[in-house]
Order: structure tokens, then C-alpha cells, then sequence
């Protein structure tokens, strides 16, 4: 399998209609969310964002976000459309007593994926992963960069006017978001893992030292105790992947060994995709890396080539 050599220096704007925003709002929104998700809310100040999972009593993730204060009482939870409105219905549930109200703000914000010099044209220069510049009543998110492309989220009022900057298509921003080795999460993929199979607490998105939240004992004994026996890999296809599709290896053609969690065609050719699956038959695939271990989908579908993941692993660190 050829594997499509990195693409070159991209700069431009896309507005990303598959996000939407979730406010919470009032004197109690900052520790009504740190009782509830995987970050340290509380610990957040207004020049950062971070990355978060909102998981169920089993550790499994219900919903992901890219979360930023805009206030000390203001904060926008950033995550997929499909699963916004399940997601806040599931966190309303939570408020009780706390004074706090929590709302669908997709229509008060737009949302757009800037790359390249497109930053620095609104920003004046780049900044650190997950910092925040806010401009008026917009915020610039910078994220994590993707096939050495520079990448940043901008959240704006609606009817703001638009960013200038080149117009690229939304496919290559899906496709730049994959290679960044972050999957968030959407509807197929709803609590099929535990943060740390998704590579959460390598990228920042899961805080050990906070206090208790929904699955927190799980999260951490799967951190401590070394049960966790998945991680995400990136990998390249000629097939066509789906998020949510099984994977198999070689050795078990019965049993899937992995689960697709994001997937977009790569510019160069075929398919990328992140796959969470165990690290054994990850291990076992990057140590015959010239022959057909991993399949797509059943024993006889596509093959898969393990790329290499942009950041390292916390075991690793």
C-alpha cells in the first residue's frame, strides 16, 4: 500500500457546521461542569481552553468537547451537532440546585476551522497549543497542529462578519482534525470507550489530580493499574472506512480487535482514519509492517497501515 506523501503548507478559513456550542452560565456553572467532566474546570483561566470528555458511571465517554470561559461565569462547550442535544438533556439532569443554566447556544455562535498564515492574519502570530486570544467578543482557540499545519478554532458571535482568509473545503479540515490524532465524539461512537482509548490523557483531556466526576474511579484505575488494553492509532486504507466500523487482525477473523472512532479521505489518496484498538495487535502489526495484519471491516476487507501518532503517549513521556 502507498501511503500519500504529507501535504503542503495549507492557509485558509472553513466555517464548521458539524459543531455546536453548549453555554453554562451563572455563579455555580464552573463547579457544577468540574463535578462532571474529565478536566479541571476550576483551574481554568480565561487565556486557555482545554480538551474534556463528559463520561457515564462506567467510564465509558458520553460526549467530548473543546471548553473555553469566556467569563468567569460563562462557559462554551464545543462538540458534535449530532450528539448536542442528547448531551445537554443528559447534563440538565445534573443541575439540581446549583445555579447554573445550561443551554443549545449553536445559534448564538459561529464556528470556524482557521489553518496556517489564515491564524496570523487574525491572531498577528501563532500561539501555544490550547492558549486563547479573544478579540471583541470572539475567541481564537489554537489547537493542536496537524501534518505540521497550524490549526485553530475561532468562535464568534452570530452575524459577525465573516474571517477573511482563503475558502478550503471542509473535508481537508476533517482530514487535517484526524491527523492531529484527536477523535472527538459523535453519535456512533457514543460510550464505546474510556478516555484513555482514545489517547485523552496524552492530549491533555483527562486531569488525575481533580476531584471525583461520573466514571472517575474507572478512568483512574485504568491510568494506575495498567488494565487498559486499547489506545487509538492512526492508520491509512485504500477501503473506505466508517466511523463506528470494526476492525480485524489476522490471527482471530471472528473477532473484531478494533473500533473506527474518526475517518476522511487523505488528499493524497485513499482513507485515514483513528482506530482505537488493543495494543497487542497494534504491536504486532507495527512489527510486520510489509504484511496484511489489520483488515477493515471483516478478515478479507481493506488493509490498514499504522502511521505514526504526532504526539507521544503518557507511558512514553
Amino acid at each position: 500500500m502507498t501511503i500519500p506523501s504529507p501535504t503542503p503548507p495549507i492557509s485558509g478559513i472553513v466555517e464548521l457546521t458539524h459543531l455546536g456550542v453548549i453555554r453554562a452560565v451563572g455563579e455555580d456553572a464552573v463547579t457544577f461542569l468540574q463535578g462532571q467532566l474529565t478536566q479541571d474546570v476550576a483551574q481554568l483561566d480565561l487565556t486557555h481552553a482545554r480538551l474534556a470528555a463528559f463520561c457515564n458511571a462506567k467510564g465509558r465517554m458520553q460526549a467530548s468537547f473543546v471548553l473555553f470561559k469566556r467569563s468567569p461565569e460563562e462557559v462554551l462547550l464545543v462538540c458534535s451537532r449530532d450528539i448536542l442535544a442528547a448531551t445537554l438533556k443528559r447534563l440538565s439532569m445534573f443541575l439540581m440546585r446549583a445555579k447554573a443554566k445550561l443551554s443549545d447556544a449553536s445559534g448564538e455562535f459561529a464556528l470556524y476551522g482557521v489553518m496556517g498564515a489564515a491564524i496570523e492574519s487574525i491572531a498577528g502570530s501563532a500561539h501555544s497549543t490550547w492558549s486563547k486570544v479573544d478579540f471583541d467578543a470572539s475567541n481564537l482557540v489554537f489547537l493542536y497542529p496537524a501534518a505540521s499545519q497550524p490549526r485553530a478554532l475561532l468562535c464568534a458571535p452570530a452575524g459577525s462578519p465573516s474571517p477573511q482568509g482563503n475558502s478550503i473545503d471542509i473535508g481537508l479540515w476533517h482530514w487535517l482534525e484526524l491527523q492531529s490524532g484527536i477523535a472527538m465524539i459523535t453519535q456512533p461512537i457514543f460510550e464505546a470507550f474510556v478516555p484513555q482509548m482514545l489517547n485523552y490523557e496524552s492530549v491533555g483531556g483527562v486531569n488525575f489530580k481533580k476531584g471525583c466526576y461520573p466514571g472517575q474511579e474507572i478512568v483512574a484505575r485504568s491510568q494506575f493499574r495498567g488494565t487498559l488494553k486499547r489506545r487509538a492509532y492512526l492508520v491509512h486504507t485504500d477501503g473506505s472506512p466508517a466511523v463506528g466500523q470494526e476492525v480485524f487482525h489476522v490471527q482471530d477473523a471472528d473477532q473484531p480487535c478494533g473500533l473506527v472512532a474518526a475517518a476522511a479521505a487523505n488528499p493524497g489518496g485513499g482513507f485515514d482514519a483513528i482506530v482505537s484498538m488493543q495494543t497487542s495487535v497494534a504491536a504486532d502489526a507495527q512489527a510486520h509492517p510489509d504484511e496484511r495484519r489489520l483488515t477493515l471491516g471483516s478478515a478479507t476487507g481493506a488493509g490498514l497501515t499504522l502511521l505514526p501518532l504526532p504526539y507521544p503517549l503518557l507511558e512514553d513521556i
